[in-house]
């Protein structure tokens, strides 16, 4: 029996996996504490690559049940969510010398056959001398293919999955740190700091999903070992959009790792990632200029117009914490997720969340939520697979949509129809971000003008206050760069002047 004043489940951190706990765990009937010391998704889970993807490069070290699985989870998150996932064509240049075409060729056949597509297009030869992706590539490059996987806002998947978790009754908790974890019989006992002050919580089970820190968190939990864990850096930087590449591109350097160049924004290309072995403090991870170098003469042999260090806009860095399998190679070590389950006889249970990727956060949850069903009686059944994430009911079924890319057409389609008043070019940008809750983020209003202010491109003082209210959203970081990417868009200048703005409304 849960005393009345104890959670059943309590998670330490905010990222894409402890908020797919969270919500898995609600929507299982159990009550739910997440407390995350700074911004939900703040950290790792906002500085991916932006892909939903199987892992192409992966088949290269054996990891087929990993790709299946990652396959699988890409046809389903892409129905759960249609307007913050889509699909995104890959053009893969063959550069004589390295991987040969028939090992590339296999390795696309294995991909498009692992798991049965449904809404994702298979794999094709490309002659890039006739085919209009291959024009801003270099004209010696005459040969490749081309693949599909999809692209995710990843920082937004982190809020749809807090929000599902809260419609169905657990607390979130951004901005508190939990400071002291201890075992009291069969419950937990933690204390979480937020706006100043301290706070007892006690829960029956406690997941430490703290990515990067948890190490730290681990080795502040009495009894518990400290996790096997090894970072590594992952940086990206961002370019004006490469002239005609408005696909993606897959790039193999002669070390063996591979670089994709991403169409990013409209009017950007998204450059990454490096794998580099990380010692630091997670928080001031940051790309350095060798890194930068290394994605700009990478890029450079590839596309027939070299990049230059002065047109990159804007960089960005995140702490993979993947599970120690002892690998050589940063970029060999596995990215398969591991937990680890601590279930001694007469204390309460602790499950640590190793490894993973964003595209797999959904089968982690349910997984995690396996380990622990032993430990918490009354669990409903596995029910994730099935169900939209908020904002991705785009047809008002309640079920998944069988055609994602159609279903998003369509949507946008009635936006236009039902608000007149707004550009289309608006609505759209609305619904990327928050698909069938932009009648919610409109309100009342009947044209741009009602919306308050135009802050940024498509960025309105009334939809901040929705971000706040809805989102929570706390600070102007928050809104510019991780609920939205407005900051990307406004010059230095501009973003002093909507910072300050931003504040005054939230």
């Amino acid at each position: 029996m849960r005393p009345p004043d104890a959670y059943d489940l309590a998670i330490i951190g905010g990222g894409v996996n402890g908020c797919g706990i969270a919500a898995d765990a609600a929507g299982r009937g159990l009550t739910v504490l997440l407390a995350e010391k700074a911004d939900l998704g703040g950290a790792t889970s906002s500085a991916s690559s932006k892909l939903v993807h199987g892992g192409l490069r992966y088949l290269e070290h054996y990891a087929f049940r990993l790709v299946r699985e990652a396959l699988g989870e890409r046809e389903v998150l892409l129905a759960k969510a249609p307007h913050i996932i889509w699909p995104l064509r890959f053009v893969l240049p063959h550069m004589p010398g390295q991987r040969p075409r028939w090992m590339l060729r296999a390795g696309l056949f294995l991909y498009d056959h692992l798991y049965r597509r449904k809404a994702v297009p298979g794999s094709a030869a490309l002659d890039l001398t006739r085919d209009p992706v291959g024009r801003p590539l270099k004209p010696e490059l005459t040969r490749g293919f081309a693949y599909w996987d999809c692209w995710v806002d990843d920082a937004r998947l982190v809020i749809l999955n807090a929000q599902a978790a809260a419609e169905r009754g657990a607390e979130i908790l951004p901005r508190h740190e939990v400071t002291a974890v201890r075992a009291e019989g069969a419950l937990w006992r933690l204390m979480v700091r937020g706006s100043g002050q301290d706070r007892e919580v006690r829960a029956r089970a406690l997941v430490n999903a703290a990515g990067p820190w948890v190490e730290k968190v681990g080795g502040a939990i009495a009894g518990s070992e400290a996790p096997r864990l090894r970072l590594i850096k992952g940086s990206h930087l961002v370019v004006p959009r490469i002239v005609g590449a408005d696909d993606a591109y897959l790039m193999q350097n002669s070390d063996g790792r591979v670089v994709f160049a991403l169409p990013y924004e409209e009017h950007f290309t998204l450059i990454g990632t490096t794998d580099v072995a990380y010692t630091g403090e997670p928080g001031a991870v940051a790309i350095d200029e060798g890194e930068i170098a290394y994605l700009l003469d990478l890029a450079s042999r590839f596309f027939r117009v070299p990049l230059r260090r002065q047109e990159v806009v804007w960089t960005y860095a995140g702490v993979r914490p993947l599970y120690d399998d002892q690998s050589a190679n940063p970029s060999a070590v596995t990215r398969d997720y591991h937990l680890e389950l601590s279930a001694q006889a007469g204390a309460p249970p602790l499950l640590t969340v190793m490894g993973g990727k964003v595209t797999t956060y959904r089968r982690l949850a349910e997984e995690a939520l396996e380990r622990l069903a032993p430990h918490l009686a009354g669990m409903g059944p596995a029910w994730t697979a099935g169900v939209p994430l908020p904002g991705g009911d785009l047809d008002g079924s309640g079920s998944l949509v069988t055609d994602p890319v159609a279903a998003f057409s369509r949507f946008v389609g009635r936006l236009v129809q039902e608000h007149p008043g707004f550009d289309r070019a608006y609505l759209l940008r609305l619904a990327r971000r928050h698909g069938a809750h932009v009648p919610a983020v409109l309100g009342d209003a009947k044209s741009l003008t009602d919306m308050g202010h135009l802050l940024g491109p498509s960025l309105t003082e009334r939809e901040v206050v929705y971000l706040k209210e809805r989102e929570w959203a706390a600070s102007a970081e928050d809104i510019l760069w991780r609920r939205t990417k407005a900051g990307l868009h406004l010059s230095a200048e501009e973003r002093t002047r909507v910072t300050e703005a931003i504040a005054a409304l939230l």
